[in-house]
């Protein structure tokens, strides 16, 4: 349920606060007060396209933010959740509207794409405008409409998703057809690259291991001069190596201790020291027998770097990423080399996926088929109370089994209606009364939302061109949705307004420099 409505600096409104109940509630005001300005704003929430012409004349931007109680919408709840976006029983949406025409939008606080707004508006407001005969011509909105008063959701998502599959097992196979009227020139081009890589017989971590060889033997002589040079400092030098000082001085060091026994402990550290050092020099005079000058070794290690950097250039990637650049090449070789393999198995997984597609979307027809008396009875009735005693509303569905698939399945709908006894019924778009075509739409609004489950029901002066008897009719109507979920109607007719479970006067004040919007709840006893 939508309880909280905030606009701030939108149009002609400079702050307003709305709180909202269940049940049927109409704003209602003179003409040009600026009651379809609340929609609008409602809608630029929910993800209507923003301009900077909405920000009100001398402010920096338009803040428009609604609350949504969520208690009774554990599914809405449920998908927020999925979007990180839950924040307990209530929903707030926000969006806020530059000078310059950009807008950011907001879920419970949390920035949003405005893709989310509109998902997420979808499940909690639906909106019909005055001018939504305008609309209601067109062929895919009366097939969504069959489809949400049948409740034909789920199935129409598995057509969805089936259409979906089809369509990447063709577009595979499509592709395929063409890589294979290019086959033999990509293959020669393959085997010759595949041959180039195996040859080379590249392992894993070889070109880390070759640099660290070839760093090596090009400082071979550095190596041998530093190495002996540290050799004779700690252990070879006749005038006083490092070994040799150190046992100078543990002797000296154990003859004190002697004298006292605190010095011991030293003269041990002293003898390990010793000993490491000595262990060293066994290791470092080892290291330098292993040296040599192998001008032919280091040759054969530049080369090979060499090798392994040239292909690595011409591939690409770096050196140690050609093992899996020569597997994905082995794997397209092999699929191209079994290409007449994979074009049948593509094939028959296209042929399946369109028998599923075929499924799923004639059950669909069939139910859109069942679906439709009832929708067309119900809209025949309510054309005949409101002022068409000769209406009658038929709601075709013919199934196209040898039509193009598409997401929304074989079958084309259309509203066909007349307003005569006796005339046949024409398609909705060729109605030539104006008047008459709101009158239609505003049946099929009133019918179609009852199969609905969406928990807010927003009508924008449909009323428009309707009076009298007719007019109490359309605001009895309205009254029956909003006794089952929250109905928000902007009327002029008294008529409709009187069928309120609550009301608020929108009223539009000026001291001759500006003008702004103002809403006022009014009481029992002021309606």
């Amino acid at each position: 349920m939508l309880s909280e409505v905030r606009v701030r600096n939108y149009a002609v409104i400079d702050e307003v606060e709305l709180e909202l109940d269940r049940g049927m509630t109409v704003l209602s005001g003179e003409t040009g007060a600026g009651k379809s300005i609340l929609v609008d704003a409602l809608g630029l929430v929910l993800g209507d396209r923003a301009e900077a012409a909405a920000v009100r004349h001398g402010a920096e931007r338009a803040d428009i933010a609604v609350t949504f109680e969520l208690a009774d919408l554990p599914d809405v709840r449920a998908w927020l959740a999925e979007q990180d976006l839950d924040a307990g029983e209530e929903c707030v949406l926000r969006r806020v509207v530059s000078r310059e025409g950009r807008s950011r939008a907001y879920v419970n606080g949390n920035p949003a794409p405005l893709q989310t707004l509109r998902r997420l508006g979808e499940q909690l407001v639906e909106i019909h405008g005055q001018h939504e005969h305008q609309t209601l011509t067109r062929s895919a909105v009366q097939r969504d409409i069959l489809d949400a008063h049948g409740r034909l959701t789920e199935l129409r998502q598995a057509v969805a998703a089936a259409y979906d599959e089809w369509r990447s097992a063709a577009e595979r196979l499509a592709e395929l057809k063409e890589r294979r009227a290019q086959r033999d020139e990509r293959i020669d081009l393959l085997r010759y690259q595949v041959r180039e890589l195996e040859s080379l017989g590249l392992e894993e971590d070889e070109q880390a291991t070759l640099e660290l060889e070839h760093a090596r033997l090009a400082n071979t002589g550095r190596l041998a001069e530093s190495g002996g040079e540290a050799l004779m400092l700690i252990y070879e030098d006749e005038s006083g190596s490092a070994q040799q000082r150190l046992a100078r001085a543990r002797d000296g060091l154990a003859r004190l201790a002697e004298t006292d026994p605190a010095l011991a402990p030293l003269a041990a550290q002293l003898q390990e020291a010793e000993i490491q050092v000595s262990d060293a020099a066994t290791e470092l005079r080892s290291y330098l027998g292993s040296l040599e000058m192998d001008p032919a070794r280091l040759d054969g290690v530049e080369n090979r770097l060499g090798s392994i950097r040239d292909l690595a250039r011409k591939h690409q990637v770096e050196g140690a990423e050609l093992p899996v650049r020569l597997a994905a090449l082995q794997a397209e070789l092999a699929e191209l080399e079994q290409a007449a393999e994979a074009l049948e198995q593509l094939t028959d997984e296209r042929d399946r996926a369109a028998a599923r597609y075929r499924e799923h979307a004639t059950a669909l027809g069939k139910k859109r088929a069942a679906a439709a008396p009832g929708l067309a009875e119900g809209i025949t009735a309510t054309m005949r109370q409101l002022g068409m005693p000769g209406g009658h509303f038929e709601l075709r569905v013919e199934h196209e089994p040898d039509r193009d698939f598409s997401p929304h399945g074989l079958d084309r709908v259309e509203f066909a209606v007349t307003a005569n006894p006796g005339q046949p019924a024409a398609p909705l778009a060729r109605v030539a009364s104006g008047g008459e075509l709101s009158r239609i739409a505003l049946a099929v609004q009133v019918v179609a939302t009852g199969g609905t489950r969406i928990p807010c029901l927003v009508f924008d002066e449909i009323d428009t061109g309707v009076g009298g008897g007719v007019a109490e009719i359309v605001g009895r109507r309205l009254r029956e949705l909003g006794d089952e979920r929250q109905v928000l109607c902007v009327t002029h007719l008294p008529q409709v307004a009187s069928q309120g479970h609550q009301h608020v006067r929108v009223s539009k004040l000026t001291d001759g420099k500006t003008t702004r919007t103002t809403l006022a709840a009014l009481s029992e006893d002021e309606t």
